[in-house]
């Protein structure tokens, strides 16, 4: 891999985990919003909902960003080598 290849990496990386970070942090904050204006109003507890419809967002946000594991960049190198070799 060249140096270049190296950073442009490094550097998507990075900007796939700053996204991940303002995402829980979005999350947090309006979740925390959704929470108080639950308990403050009369009627049924609701907030749950969108804290775990979007909490399962976010893990999937998470497993795309830190999964790495099965699917991540060493197996699509793995498959990009795998696809080129055959293709000689």
């Amino acid at each position: 891999m060249t140096e270049d290849r190296e950073y442009r990496e490094a550097q998507r990386r990075v900007h796939a985990l700053r996204g991940l970070y303002v995402h829980a942090i979005v999350y947090v904050l309006v979740n925390l919003l959704l929470v108080g204006i639950n308990l403050l109003t009369p009627g049924r507890l609701w907030f749950y909902w969108p804290l775990l419809g979007w909490g399962i967002g976010l893990l999937a946000h998470f497993v795309a960003v830190k999964g790495g594991g099965i699917l991540g960049p060493e197996w699509e190198e793995r498959k990009i080598r795998a696809l080129l070799d055959k293709q000689r």
